[in-house]
């Protein structure tokens, strides 16, 4: 663990726009507004919990609030990856988060489900748009031989957010409500913000800014070129697997408990301890991914997700519920970690926004998909067991699509 242990001291450095900056300091400034990001879609699964008793929501319209979250963050990723590419990537970190934590801060005061609905289509352009983007600029700006470990202790800071997530949700939504834990959330996103401005572009997109830029439309039509095409339905395929089974199991997850026969705040304290192993995920993600390359930590990963939801679906005892439940979170969360660190490598600089944000928006269709999903069966009566088999299999063929059409680019220099 001795190179994880050195990028966290920020023992060397990484030059970005003409201006020296450490490792420590890009990792602090992108990770924080990525774990205030964490914080709220993991305050979601809490808060569609809460509003369901509170609002007395049907299951469908539970699954509908996850569903515009990530049809949200479908066109979020979508146009903030085109314009990543024509305006910087520097410029849409610091609009997206703006977005997000303003319309964070908004939903707070909603009193009808469809202003919440329409504050989380903006919150999720917001979220959608930043997490691609974030990981393509501390791609770019980082040495070749520490890329995917900065990258994978980046998405770190999302198992940060769903931690401080869980902690708000148990201790404060019970006692002060849903409105007060949203404000939480939205308020510290602004100091994340004004850290952000002082930050340089990278210098891979310093390097082309001032050169002729593809139109909108060669973007996209040099993603699915020859030279392009493989790695493009790759990263589609496990994008969309990966996000239908996150999003369809991580935000009914509360809800879940309480189907198996667990009160509202005994469910909150399990997920509580199950989101203490993403941690360790990402960890353990971070230092494979440099031994042992990213094919290997996204196929084991993914691996160990799907066994882990399938037998989380059909636990029939706590122990169990309790085992499985933390490793879903320890391996859904390193393959996170392998996929943000992935799909950047895998196109030049010229349209490496677009690639990334178009792999994130078409997985993020999965995301609308997932709770939809969930809510249906659960309203026709479909059990447990059933809904985890399915996201088993979808997890299982986003492995298939990375062990059969992936490359390896470990340490390869970005184009």
């Amino acid at each position: 663990m001795e190179n994880v242990k050195g990028i966290l001291n920020g023992k060397w450095q990484g030059r970005s726009g003409g201006k020296e900056v450490s490792s420590r300091k890009l990792l602090g400034i992108a990770g924080m507004g990525w774990m205030f990001d964490a914080m709220d879609v993991g305050m979601l699964s809490f808060i569609i919990a809460a509003l369901s008793v509170e609002w007395g929501l049907t299951p469908g319209q539970m699954g509908w609030i996850g569903s515009i979250n990530s049809i949200g963050m479908a066109v979020g990723a979508l146009v903030f990856g085109l314009a990543a590419d024509r305006i910087g990537r520097k410029n849409v970190f610091i609009i997206t988060l703006l977005l997000f934590s303003l319309g964070s801060g908004a939903s707070a005061f909603t009193t009808t489900l469809t202003a919440f609905l329409v504050l989380r289509f903006l919150i999720g352009m917001g979220l959608g748009g930043e997490l691609p983007v974030a990981s393509t600029l501390v791609s770019e700006s980082v040495p070749v031989e520490k890329r995917g470990q900065i990258v994978v202790l980046l998405e770190s800071f999302w198992a940060a957010g769903w931690l401080i997530a869980a902690i708000i949700s148990y201790f404060v939504i019970p006692e002060w409500g849903w409105q007060t834990a949203l404000l939480i959330s939205a308020i510290p996103a602004l100091y994340a913000l004004y850290l952000r401005i002082g930050l340089p572009d990278s210098p891979r997109f310093a390097a082309v800014k001032d050169k002729e830029k593809l139109t909108i439309f060669q973007n996209l039509t040099k993603l699915w070129s020859k030279e392009y095409g493989r790695q493009t339905a790759m990263l589609w395929i496990v994008w969309f697997c990966v996000v239908f089974s996150y999003y369809g199991m991580f935000l009914w997850l509360p809800s879940v408990m309480v189907m198996k026969g667990f009160s509202l705040i005994k469910s909150f304290e399990y997920v509580l301890v199950m989101t203490l192993a993403q941690l360790p995920g990402y960890f353990t993600a971070a230092w494979f991914i440099e031994k042992m390359g990213r094919k290997f930590v996204l196929v084991v990963y993914l691996i160990g997700t799907a066994v882990s939801a399938y037998f989380f679906g059909t636990a029939e005892s706590t122990a169990l519920l309790m085992t499985s439940g933390i490793l879903l979170s320890f391996f859904n969360l390193g393959a996170w970690g392998g996929l943000y660190a992935y799909t950047p490598e895998q196109y030049p600089t010229i349209i490496r926004g677009t690639g990334s944000g178009m792999a994130a928006s078409f997985g993020r269709l999965g995301g609308v998909l997932g709770p939809l999903l969930v809510g249906y069966l659960v309203a026709e009566k479909v059990s447990v067991p059933v809904i985890f088999t399915i996201f088993c299999v979808s997890i299982l063929i986003g492995a298939l699509a990375v062990f059969l059409l992936g490359k390896e680019t470990k340490r390869q220099e970005l184009a």
